[in-house]
């Protein structure tokens, strides 16, 4: 049995740049590792195939086929290494909101690669586990590795940051997702309605802003929340309007931050300390614009293996 924690993640800047030819936009992602994770236990299985189960308070939101991409990690591995038939169970223990903006789903999937490669003996190296995951899809690559990074091209192109300190945040979990492909089409949509165009030679190639840099590189959590940004914002506003109150109510209970976290609909506000978070969190609880809230701190390490069989 491997049991393997993955971190969730918050995009402290979210620059989008225009639709591509392929599909895709160009990004300048600043993601950030938080302590709200999953753990991804991998067992071997009982004959040929992968096999899923899922708990926690999201569970029946969560795929149990081939859609997942914890079952999709475990058979690129196995083909990578010319295993034809993996026998393996894998069993999600869930904390990250679905479809929340929080990279859930990446997270599992990075997290089946540790599991199974370790539950295998395989010793992959990192930078081949980087490639698959980078395969597997563009926020994977972050959840190997946590931290602080700067995501580049659909971000799954990584550069390390520099970070000090730690910091405090508080997610607010809305009911039911939001698409990612969605929001991005409707953030296409709303440059051009507003006049500006929405293709790769309309909107220039962000990049990473000097000011949010050296606020995390200063540990100056008052300069990160000024300095936080969405480019997704709007979008994932104008598809559920209601986050508006969510982020007003974050805010008037003391939060120095806050933003719709990625795609969205979570919400994530940035504390002054642990105390701060707590009251934040149980504010946002009782204010009715959320189900829940979570007070957790960051940054944390990515994927790694944290049970292991003597």
């Amino acid at each position: 049995m491997i049991t393997v924690r993955v971190p969730a993640k918050v995009n402290v800047q979210l620059g989008v740049g225009g639709l591509r030819a392929d599909g895709f936009h160009d990004l300048a992602n600043v993601f950030f590792a938080v302590a709200l994770g999953d753990e991804v236990t991998a067992t071997p299985g009982d004959g040929p195939g992968i096999t899923l189960t899922c708990s926690g308070p999201d569970a029946g939101a969560v795929p149990l086929d081939d859609g997942n991409l914890a079952a999709r990690a475990a058979r690129l591995l196995a083909a990578h290494h010319g295993i034809a038939d993996p026998a393996v169970h894998l069993h999600i223990a869930k904390a990250i909101p679905v479809a929340g903006g929080m990279a859930g789903g990446s997270a599992d999937g990075a997290a089946a690669l540790v599991a199974c490669d370790a539950l295998w003996k395989l010793d992959t190296p990192a930078d081949v586990l980087l490639e698959l995951a980078a395969e597997l899809g563009s926020d994977v690559p972050f959840a190997l590795v946590g931290g602080v990074a700067l995501g580049r091209g659909r971000g799954e192109i990584l550069e390390p940051l520099p970070v000090e300190g730690t910091y405090h945040w508080v997610f607010a979990v809305a009911d039911g997702g939001l698409s990612t492909p969605a929001v991005f089409r409707e953030c296409d949509r709303l440059r051009d309605e507003a006049g500006t165009g929405s293709s790769a030679v309309d909107v220039p190639t962000p990049d990473a802003d000097p000011a949010l840099l050296t606020a995390l590189a200063d540990g100056d959590a008052v300069a990160l929340a000024a300095a936080l940004s969405n480019d997704l914002q709007a979008a994932a506003l104008s598809l559920r309007p209601a986050l508006a109150a969510t982020l007003r109510a974050g805010t008037e209970a003391g939060a120095i931050g806050a933003l719709v976290s990625g795609s969205g609909p979570t919400c994530a506000f940035l504390a002054k300390d642990a105390d701060g978070a707590a009251a934040i969190a149980a504010a946002l609880r009782a204010s009715g614009t959320c189900r829940t809230a979570h007070a957790t701190y960051g940054p944390v390490a990515g994927a790694a293996v944290v049970d292991r069989p003597l």
